[in-house]
């Protein structure tokens, strides 16, 4: 890559994240919005059962149900 490209891809690179976290600020706004009632937050056992043992439990899931359905026929030794 000639450093004409690398210029390039850097500066779309750098403006895509500038861009970003511009449209971003207002996710970290503090103040409460009129009608805004959070519920009681997570602690930290459910957040990890519901972003990480949730997730894996469906995958796993997915895969027991591919290997037990699979149809294909055996690869047979020549």
């Amino acid at each position: 890559m000639d450093k004409k490209n690398a210029l390039r891809a850097g500066a779309v690179t750098a403006g895509t994240a500038l861009m970003m976290l511009l449209m971003t600020s207002p996710a970290l706004a503090l103040t409460r919005d009129d009608g805004d009632d959070p519920g009681p937050g997570l602690s930290v056992g459910e957040t990890v059962g519901l972003y990480v043992a949730l997730p894996l439990v469906i995958f796993l899931g997915i895969i027991g149900l591919v290997m037990v359905l699979d149809k294909s026929d055996k690869q047979k030794k020549a």
